[in-house]
């Protein structure tokens, strides 16, 4: 499920006339036996709720006094939000006439006529206090204290994030809380400036319109309603004429395909930094060690640490944290595993509270693998939200990429790639706008041709990503893109798969292993293909051209080169 909670106003939205229909109720009840949460957002106080409304029990959690006190309907407990009202500020109220007058564990309020004298008071006394307005009323709260504040303070009870929230409602008051949920919904005669900044307004007035809620989320968790909304799309890049390439915040699956160095890094990394912006939550599965920092996502795992599945599910049991689950402390063979055990346990968290919002899996072909029988995980069915990255389609387990809707390629060979994608999909091939991509250029094409692939450029990251160094000095490279030491005549066959044992063996391989591969140019070719290092392999290069220097002369300045650019751990 998309949407776990409804928040719904009271007066003018839940309630006709201070009333809640019975029809409401049972809306009510069906939407709460789905699994789902119901959370009263209102202006109202406790005690004045109680005596119109006494079913107060329907709800989950209920934001009372404008956003100002949180009430625990299971545990019978009021949690204040805010320091309450000075006595000096009522004393003073009092004392200028303000009626009617009422004051509640924080809120004050009154008529809207007498919100002259309220901010005079306010001023006066040197308090940090603002004004709310609602069809008539006035509202005195601490500064900052509103209904979204108080939504927030529910959310966070209940482990739910607000892209998991729609929220309804009809006055000036819940502009506020509309604002931070996923889909903003006004009733059918709410006011004017409210209707004009939500997403949806329903066809029902006040009840009939809550009621007509619940039924669509009751029917398709308001899929019809939400693919509507565009706001929360993520930028991926520009079509050459400047129109912005997006991909919805929810409902598509994602592959991205290029080869090393094809920019898939670059996009991948400005994508997630687009979700973090938006306080999506995400889970990245890293097998190579690409993202040793992406904004505040926590990190997991490393060289020397591998990660477990509890700490990765007590990260996210956040849902203002986004991990990095990084595998690069894992064999190649062992990764796999790791990654059958992690993504099941990340579907079930969904199931319950909706996140992570996107799982985004880099180097799929090292947990994926076509070539590899994971017998023992099946690839959903209802698979939403995961984006893959990889060399090619076809080097990616089948199911999964069948489950894609959405296909983005970078690099060479474009069309064979496409081509590999939509045989895998059941789609017809389409015509490409472009046989080749320059850099920062790709291609994004939909599902069976429901859109024409476009050519687009890939927008820039906040900060422009190079291939970390982390993996390269202690991490794990695969055999096809390690250095193995074989010597003129192919006697040996030593692998480096990082740096750090490339110069653990060059210091203990014979002067002539060593000179072989030196004069070949190998080691320089090595770096520049493999580590992607062009300013290393540049130094190496001038090395391997001396002809004058010694076996132990050529060691030690490769290692000195190699040391000024790479950190290796004690």
């Amino acid at each position: 499920m998309r949407f776990l909670a409804v928040a719904t106003d009271y007066d003018g939205t839940l309630a006709t006339d201070g009333r809640v229909p019975s029809f409401v109720l049972r809306a009510l009840e069906r939407l709460r036996a789905s699994g789902r949460c119901v959370v009263l957002v209102t202006g109202r106080e406790l005690p004045d709720l109680a005596s119109v409304f006494p079913q107060i029990d329907l709800f989950d959690l209920i934001v009372a006094e404008n956003g100002a006190l949180l009430y625990v309907p299971n545990e019978k407990r009021e949690i204040p939000l805010a320091e309450g009202p000075p006595p000096e500020l009522l004393a003073t109220l009092r004392a200028r006439g303000v009626s009617p007058l009422s004051a509640g564990r924080v809120i004050v309020s009154s008529a809207e006529s007498q919100s002259a004298r309220i901010l005079e008071a306010i001023q006066g006394l040197g308090l940090e206090w603002h004004l709310i307005f609602n069809k008539g009323s006035v509202m005195a709260l601490p500064s900052g204290v509103n209904k979204a504040t108080g939504l927030s303070a529910a959310l966070r009870r209940m482990a739910l994030s607000p892209h998991n929230i729609v929220a309804i409602g009809d006055a000036e008051n819940d502009h506020a809380f509309l604002c931070c949920s996923e889909l903003a919904v006004a009733v059918g005669d709410a006011l004017p400036s409210l209707k004009q900044r939500a997403d949806v307004v329903t066809r029902g007035r006040a009840s009939s319109g809550v009621a007509e809620l619940v039924e669509e989320v009751l029917k398709d968790d308001l899929a019809t309603f939400a693919a509507a909304v565009t706001r929360h799309d993520i930028l991926l890049g520009s079509l050459p004429d400047g129109t912005p390439i997006t991909i919805p915040a929810y409902g598509h699956n994602v592959l991205v395909s290029g080869g090393s160095q094809a920019g898939k890094t670059t996009l991948m990394a400005g994508f997630l930094e687009r979700l973090l912006e938006k306080k999506y939550q995400f889970c990245l599965v890293d097998p190579e060690g690409d993202y040793e920092e992406l904004g505040d996502a926590v990190v997991l795992g490393g060289p020397k640490a591998r990660p477990s599945l509890d700490d990765v599910l007590t990260v996210l049991a956040n849902p203002d944290r986004s991990t990095v689950v990084n595998l690069t402390g894992f064999h190649l063979e062992d990764r796999h595993g790791f990654f059958q055990a992690l993504f099941p346990r990340l579907q079930e968290l969904r199931a319950t509270h909706g996140r992570p919002h996107w799982i985004v899996v880099d180097e799929a072909h090292h947990v994926l693998s076509a070539d590899n029988d994971l017998s023992g995980m099946t690839v959903p069915q209802d698979m939403v939200n995961v984006m893959f990255a990889t060399i090619g389609p076809e080097t990616v387990r089948h199911a999964a990429v069948a489950r894609t809707d959405t296909f983005i390629v970078l690099g060479d060979d474009p069309g064979d790639k496409y081509a590999s994608w939509s045989r895998i999909c059941g789609c017809g091939p389409m015509r490409l706008p472009v046989a080749a991509l320059r850099p920062r250029e790709a291609i994004i094409a939909r599902r069976c041709g429901r859109q024409a692939p476009a050519l687009f450029h890939v927008a820039a990251c906040q900060k422009e990503r190079t291939r970390h160094r982390r993996k390269y000095a202690a991490g794990e490279l695969p055999p096809d893109r390690s250095f193995f030491f074989k010597g003129p005549d192919g006697r040996l066959n030593l692998r480096a798969q990082n740096l750090m044992t490339f110069l653990q063996l060059a210091d203990g391989v014979d002067d002539e292993t060593w000179l072989h591969h030196l004069r070949q140019g190998d080691y320089s070719g090595w770096f520049r293909d493999q580590i992607h290092s062009e300013d290393l392999a540049a130094a190496s290069a001038v090395i391997e051209e001396d002809a004058n220097l010694s076996a132990a002369e050529s060691r030690k300045r490769l290692r000195k080169e190699i040391e000024k650019r790479f950190t290796f751990a004690a």
